[in-house]
């Protein structure tokens, strides 16, 4: 029997010995990168400009595009780029054209003050947030179609990849940005936080040669191939409801093969109402973790840790430990299957929270601080490749950008819209905290807040994971049909 397992975890291991491998990797650097410019980085610079924890909060609605880029995700996959499909296929040319976008974008930060062209600073923010939105949508059907439907195992590999390389940019690139500008500051320079977007398009500029040289794209035959199909059902059943007017009937026949077919794809292959069960369960799943990441670079900040052991602690640290989760979480979902993993680590991504409640109490400890950040690293790793492998499988190869696009941006809903408001949150927690002097022993108001604002985010798992216990069993027959193990 012990021959037996150390046999079965080897071939899970073999999982990331394959040479898609490192091309998936980069694809998650890739998105993971335009975070730091509107997540952590931009928070801190209005931090020091004087807003409040509300006004930052709200300023993050720019994150909203995320959530709704499944309306615009069926041009990914049907629209093709002049030139740059052609050299470099569709995928990677939707990338390549968001990337220069995001890349003028940064370079406009230079020349933007918050505290009187705020205006400015918001559109920036709000110009790369869409186009990394769209690019998105591309990067992640590019690496569902690297991988081969048959290859659920692979798949997960995949998705863990894609998980390592957002969470090495998001880290890495959070902690260069920190580090830039204490650097800056201490210069002198005037104009730090603008001088760190245009320090910062080196990596833009990196990757995107890295993407044209290491990655390809090689189904566009096969998928057009696939929609034009579709295409001519549409046509014809157009025919047949005396639609017959050419330029009509293409126009027709065109939306409903770019709209309405990856919908009722999806919709077929799961059934109508575990299909809508499905959204509801991606939608609530990361709410909690939204909310708690949306505040934590504030509350670090509130509790007494400087920037520079923010990126010691947040950053490098958790990129090393979130990096090997990420790599572990692949392989626990390849070898324990995805319901139960989910089940798990949705329950430990939510205890952890807890960890950050004790942290508001005991203040800048840094063995508090770095027990949550590996613990919530490890959660949050684990949970976010078991939910990316499994909305992964979920999806029609011939419409990949859509489907994704559409339950992931379900996913990101909370993360980017409702999470705006979690400083209204922390804010209205701390009023009622002092209108009922309710504050724990030892602890202030602000303290307290914090504690009861974590303990908030702990409670937010349960909806979600109490839909997917009522829907698991057809999942697993549906996963089973896909030569998927779930169990």
């Amino acid at each position: 029997m012990a021959g037996e397992r150390i046999e079965k975890f080897s071939q899970t291991y073999r999982i990331y010995l394959d040479r898609r491998m490192p091309q998936i990797f980069l694809l998650g650097l890739i998105q993971g990168f335009p975070w730091v410019l509107i997540g952590s980085a931009l928070s801190l610079w209005l931090k020091e400009e004087g807003f409040s924890r509300s006004d930052i909060g709200l300023f993050g609605l720019v994150f909203s595009v995320y959530s709704v880029n499944f309306l615009w995700a069926p041009l990914m996959d049907r629209l093709r780029i002049p030139l740059l499909t052609r050299f470099f296929g569709q995928r990677r040319a939707w990338v390549l054209t968001m990337q220069l976008i995001i890349f003028g974008s940064m370079a406009g930060m230079f020349f933007v003050n918050p505290q009187a062209e705020l205006f400015w600073v918001a559109f920036f923010a709000f110009v790369i947030a869409l186009a990394s939105a769209t690019q998105d949508i591309s990067l992640d059907a590019l690496r569902i179609d690297l991988i081969g439907k048959s290859e659920s195992v692979k798949l997960t590999g995949a998705a863990a990849l894609m998980v390592a390389g957002w969470w090495t940019a998001a880290k890495l690139g959070g902690a260069a940005a920190l580090y830039l500008a204490g650097y800056y500051q201490q210069l002198g320079l005037a104009d730090s936080w603008q001088l760190v977007y245009v320090t910062l398009t080196a990596f833009v500029i990196l990757g995107n040669i890295l993407l044209a040289v290491m990655v390809r794209d090689s189904l566009d035959k096969t998928r057009f191939a696939a929609q034009s199909s579709y295409d001519e059902k549409y046509r014809a059943f157009l025919i047949d409801k005396g639609i017959a007017h050419q330029r009509l009937n293409k126009m027709l026949t065109w939306l409903l093969g770019t709209i309405v077919a990856p919908l009722a794809s999806f919709f077929r292959n799961n059934g109508v109402w575990i299909g809508i069960s499905i959204l509801g369960f991606i939608m609530l799943f990361k709410m909690g973790e939204a909310f708690l990441g949306r505040m934590s670079i504030l509350f670090y900040t509130e509790i007494g840790f400087s920037k520079e052991e923010i990126a010691q602690y947040s950053k490098i640290l958790g990129w090393v430990t979130t990096l090997f989760f990420s790599l572990a979480g692949g392989l626990i979902n390849a070898r324990f299957g995805l319901l139960r993993s989910i089940f798990i680590s949705g329950i430990a991504m939510a205890a952890t929270n807890l960890l950050f409640a004790l942290m508001a109490f005991t203040g800048p400890e840094p063995w508090v601080f770095i027990t949550a950040v590996v613990m919530d690293d490890f959660t949050s790793a684990v949970s976010t490749v078991t939910f990316v492998a499994f909305i992964s499988q979920l999806c029609d190869r011939t419409f990949t950008a859509t489907q994704y696009a559409l339950m992931a941006s379900l996913g990101t809903f909370a993360r980017n819209t409702i999470a705006s408001f979690s400083g209204f949150a922390v804010d209205g927690i701390e009023k009622w905290v002092l209108a009922h002097n309710l504050t724990f022993v030892g602890a202030g108001a602000e303290n307290t807040a914090w504690a009861l604002f974590f303990l908030l985010t702990t409670l937010m798992v349960i909806p979600s994971l109490l839909l997917l216990w009522f829907i698991a069993k057809r999942l697993g027959e549906i996963f089973y049909q896909a030569n998927t193990r779930v169990l």
